[in-house]
């Protein structure tokens, strides 16, 4: 595992600046491994899932140190808007949860009441204690073998549109196996022409 700094210096390449919340990201994701008991997060690749609840910077810093990708199926998205994720050992079958404590901001007001916002919360982050910055509880996460690495699964299409479905995305209706978007899932709006 590389250091808290070789980890920013890494997140400030990939995420082309480096933020509060990256570092947060960053040092939430070296709890969840230390706390699993993973040294090596690349090397155990396939022993790991992370569940993230943000779609902001601290995701991006939580992919870098986890090895854990959408494409690999190893990183889960839940949008509850939390800077909190959940980290999975398919190995032990063991899972904790840390979130961000909101108390945090405050800590780093405090520690650094002369510097701009930002700027204390990145210096802030680097040095506080895990037990300043974050909450964590061991939890029970059951996820359907469709929703596991390596699943495999016959490929279906939908009785309206044509598409291909993968992993049991698939919803029937009167008969008829449809996509979620023919279902009335859909999230956006065709436009005619």
């Amino acid at each position: 595992m590389q250091t808290l700094e070789e980890y920013i210096e890494r997140a400030n390449v990939a995420h082309g600046h480096t933020c509060a919340g990256q570092i947060l990201g960053i040092r939430l994701s070296l709890l969840g491994l230390k706390e699993l008991g993973i040294d090596d997060p690349i090397k155990e690749r396939k022993r790991l899932i992370t569940i993230v609840e943000i779609d902001r910077c601290a995701t991006d810093a939580v992919q870098l140190v986890t090895g854990c990708r959408l494409g690999k199926r190893a990183l889960k998205f839940k949008d509850f808007g939390k800077v909190a994720a959940t980290f999975m050992d398919l190995k032990t079958g063991r899972a904790i949860r840390i979130v961000a404590r909101e108390e945090s901001k405050q800590k780093a007001r405090e520690l650094f009441p002369e510097l701009e916002k930002e700027e204390g919360q990145r210096r802030a982050y680097r040095q506080l204690s895990d037990e300043d910055l974050f909450t964590r509880q061991w939890v029970r996460v059951v996820l359907p073998e469709e929703d596991m690495p390596g699943y495999r699964a016959p490929r279906v299409v939908c009785a309206q549109c044509g598409e291909g479905i993968n992993f049991k995305r698939e919803v029937q209706r009167d008969g008829r196996l449809l996509c979620r978007a023919c279902a009335g899932e859909r999230y956006y709006e065709p436009l005619d022409g």
